[in-house]
């Protein structure tokens, strides 16, 4: 399998690996004491979160406003946009609460040896 290292917010990557999965980390690294992480992988911004020992990811900008999800309030499995408060389910990017009615895209995530990999537009 082809792994490329936790991707910083502020550089791109052009090409996937042949298989198209992202390694971005340990849970451990990723989130340290948080739940929500921001990531940029192909130049998608991605937020990643943790609902006990689930991990997710979709889309980290809001479909309402221009917002990093990743930024806001997790409370179970859904996220409250820091910007005017819509929430979205973190397990698929449905859009749950007004003012946020358009679905965000999820990605695939797996866990494997104690590594997060992630595949864009699962």
């Amino acid at each position: 399998m082809s792994v490329i290292p936790i991707i910083p917010a502020d550089e791109t990557r052009t090409a996937p690996p042949v298989d198209g999965w992202y390694a971005v980390g340990s849970p451990e690294e990723l989130f340290g004491d948080n739940d929500c992480k921001g990531l940029v992988l192909e130049g998608v911004k991605v937020g990643v979160f943790r609902v006990d020992n689930d991990i997710f990811a979709i889309d980290d900008i809001c479909t309402h406003g221009y917002a990093l999800l990743s930024e806001g309030y997790l409370e179970g499995h859904e996220i409250e946009c820091p910007l005017h408060g819509g929430l979205v389910d973190v397990r698929d990017g449905k859009a749950c609460t007004a003012p946020i009615v358009r679905d965000t895209r999820a990605h695939q995530v797996r866990v494997e040896d104690g590594q997060i990999f992630i595949k864009l537009y699962g």
